[in-house]
């Protein structure tokens, strides 16, 4: 799945994942795509968290990178999922963004139909994303595609302070964090 889709891809178009040695360019579109969304100051990623957690054996979540005639132009960055209700699992496009100067050449739809062909392959009941409100091009392109805005969920998050004091204490687990006592497929407890 090296190449986008044929009937969306500009001429010269090139998706692939990101590599190691792509931390670099991963890193700069990121801040550039805090920038475009008036997020800078809330942007903590760095060339070492993108080797580390977009494309290193630690990695957190898959990073692609849409190249065109060579010079990267936009990227995707996904992690998996699992919906109770479908008993399948799913993907989540955390972010997608395409450089100003290669807007409108078809990499934006190019991304989604390589992340989305993931989804699809790997036997995924849902591709879900968000999108900003103020965002009507990204919105647009996504309507044309057959997406569909889910208007009766509200995406909730908890960070930073309000996460800290949330959890201080833990009382609903004893302290540490832990509910599984070091038992769970997934424990990752840190104390």
């Amino acid at each position: 799945m090296s190449e986008s889709s044929p009937s969306t891809a500009a001429a010269g178009l090139r998706i692939e994942p990101a590599r190691p040695e792509d931390a670099s360019v991963l890193a700069t579109m990121i801040r550039e795509l805090a920038a475009f969304e008036r997020l800078e100051d809330a942007c903590g990623m760095d060339v070492d968290t993108a080797r580390n957690h977009l494309t290193g054996c630690d990695r957190r979540a898959e990073a692609v990178i849409a190249w065109l005639e060579g010079e990267p132009a936009g990227f995707a960055v996904y992690y998996r999922t699992y919906s109770t209700f479908a008993a399948r699992p799913g993907i989540h496009l955390e972010d997608l963004f395409v450089r100003e100067t290669h807007r409108r050449k078809g990499i934006g739809k190019g991304l989604l139909y390589y992340v989305g062909s993931i989804a699809r392959y790997s036997g995924s009941g849902r591709f879900e994303w968000t999108t900003l409100h103020w965002n009507h091009d990204a919105r647009a392109l996504y309507s044309k595609i057959g997406a569909r805005e889910m208007s009766d969920w509200l995406l909730l998050r908890m960070e930073g302070d309000s996460l800290d004091e949330f959890c201080r204490g833990d009382r609903a687990t004893g302290g540490d964090g832990c509910r599984c006592g070091g038992k769970g497929a997934g424990h990752a407890c840190r104390t």
